[in-house]
């Protein structure tokens, strides 16, 4: 591919290498080839059920590990919440639907009611008049434009999302509340947002100005951190027959990689364990309790998973390792870690067999919540094939199998589990290292999706996701969790289900 002198300038800036846009188009005119899923994990192959009477016992073994562990809460917050708001913006063109007939039914349920009165009121408007008269068009622009609380702008970590008798709360508020009760280190809390860079401003004002009264509440101090996608982790786009796209300056066109990028912004957390849940996913404090108790669930396992790794990688490194040693830790790898080795793998000379368990060994390790598959669109968790020939558990969204072949699809549709991003993450090794989290990606487990610019079609890229291929050579543990802990927000219309309005 040719770029000019003013193109190669352009890449330099944003931080990428000539290879890497080379590759970048490559899999533009090659694509990335599809996963091969033997098999849907399923609750006892492949996803651990805790029995009730196990909890407690949970619970307890991670609150007295928080104490010698530094916790981080990471919250993916980018992008704004258009899509959450994209039947209201077709009203707002005179395409009503039923989603819109309920928003103007139910305009008083909203968290954000008494804001969008207010804007209303300042400008001479009245909002419950407006609704009695049906004058959509007045009430949408004051939600979702400039014009009044600008929502339709805004990312939804910003929104008013649920009441209380002190006031409405933020979906950002939420995670400090959640956050509090298990991302706690004797009293320190600390919380990761990956922001906009045009929405930063907003975030760390909504903080300062709400940290002193949660802190006050919770009995705790908040370490509240931010940072941004990275410039160099966009991704260049293309025509429909794979030249570069460019804009009416001439430019080349980057666009943001999506979620996978964050692997680069988590890399740089430091921290014993991570929590990662999405902006969305939160809920009023009355039925809180579920999700603080499987957080700490999934974190315990996390730690004995951790503990039993520690123990088997101190064993595997003396210089004379015994035959029992070696079984043990492919018995580890098998039962508790859910990664087969490739065939073959008996006849190996043991030597060749330490090399790969003490590779296997020496990764990340990730915790993950599966709840039970209601038709949420999405990934789930299946036993897949590796390069390497072994076999292990992933997070496989749809995109990344070949649903033409009919015995995957058949696979694929057998999947009980849904993925509704609750992980907890072990990013050091037993000896307190750091890992680099770039290096246990896959890189050719990416997305290709059809955008457009300027009335122009284009092809987009997004790198391996962020629990997808961003994560494809983690150690991993799939363990359910209830579905009253999964309950996102992707339309405005959500907000009205009885989850999350107050009882």
């Amino acid at each position: 591919m040719q770029f000019t002198e003013q193109d190669q300038d352009q890449i330099v800036a944003q931080g990428i290498s000539p290879e890497q846009i080379d590759k970048q188009i490559n899999y533009f005119v090659n694509g990335f080839p599809y996963l091969n899923v033997i098999k849907a994990a399923t609750v006892g192959d492949g996803i651990v059920r805790v029995d009730e009477d196990q909890l407690a016992a949970y619970i307890h073994r991670f609150d007295q590990a928080a104490h010698e562990r530094q916790l981080v809460k990471f919250v993916p917050a980018s992008g704004a919440a258009t899509r959450m708001f994209k039947s209201l913006f077709a009203a707002l063109d005179g395409k009503s639907d039923k989603a819109t007939d309920e928003v103007f039914a139910r305009m008083t349920d909203f968290a954000f009611y008494e804001d969008l009165k207010a804007a209303m009121a300042a400008q001479g408007q009245d909002l419950d008049k407006a609704v009695a008269e049906n004058d959509r068009q007045t009430v949408l622009s004051f939600l979702l434009t400039d014009k009044g609380l600008e929502y339709g702008n805004l990312p939804k970590g910003l929104l008013k999302f649920h009441n209380y008798p002190d006031g409405p709360r933020t979906p950002v508020e939420e995670h400090l509340v959640e956050g509090a009760a298990y991302a706690n280190s004797d009293g320190l809390v600390k919380i990761h947002f990956t922001v906009s860079p045009e929405h930063r401003d907003r975030f760390e004002q909504l903080i300062d100005a709400q940290r002193a009264d949660y802190e006050a509440w919770l009995g705790v101090t908040f370490d509240i951190s931010f940072s941004e996608q990275k410039k160099s982790t966009d991704t260049i786009s293309v025509n429909p027959d794979n030249s570069p796209f460019r804009n009416p300056d001439g430019s080349l066109l980057f666009r943001p990689a999506g979620h996978g990028a964050l692997i680069e912004n988590l890399n740089d957390i430091d921290a014993d364990i991570v929590f990662i849940k999405n902006i969305d996913n939160v809920v009023p404090d009355e039925i809180k309790e579920p999700t603080i108790t499987y957080k700490k669930v999934l974190a315990s396992v996390l730690l004995d998973a951790q503990q039993q790794i520690a123990r088997l990688q101190g064993l595997l490194e003396s210089d004379e390792v015994s035959d029992g040693y070696v079984a043990e830790a492919d018995e580890l790898l098998r039962r508790t870690l859910f990664t087969l080795p490739p065939d073959g793998f008996e006849s190996l000379a043991k030597e060749e067999k330490l090399a790969y368990l003490r590779k296997k060994l020496n990764r990340p390790v990730r915790a993950c919540g599966m709840v039970k598959n209601v038709g949420e669109p999405g990934g789930g968790p299946f036993w897949a094939r590796n390069q390497d020939g072994s076999t292990s558990l992933q997070i496989v969204e749809s995109a990344q199998i070949d649903l033409s072949n009919q015995e995957q699809k058949s696979i694929f549709d057998e999947a009980t589990h849904f993925n509704p991003v609750d992980l907890v993450c072990g990013v050091k090794d037993h000896k307190g290292n750091k890992f680099n989290l770039t290096d246990y990606r896959d890189p050719q487990t990416g997305f290709i999706t059809a955008k457009s610019k300027d009335g122009k079609d284009l092809k987009a890229q997004e790198l391996p996701g962020l629990w997808n291929g961003a994560m494809a050579d983690w150690n991993t543990i799939f363990v359910e969790v209830p579905l009253i802990t999964f309950n996102p927000v992707k339309t405005v219309n959500d907000l009205l289900r009885k989850e999350h309005q107050p009882s």
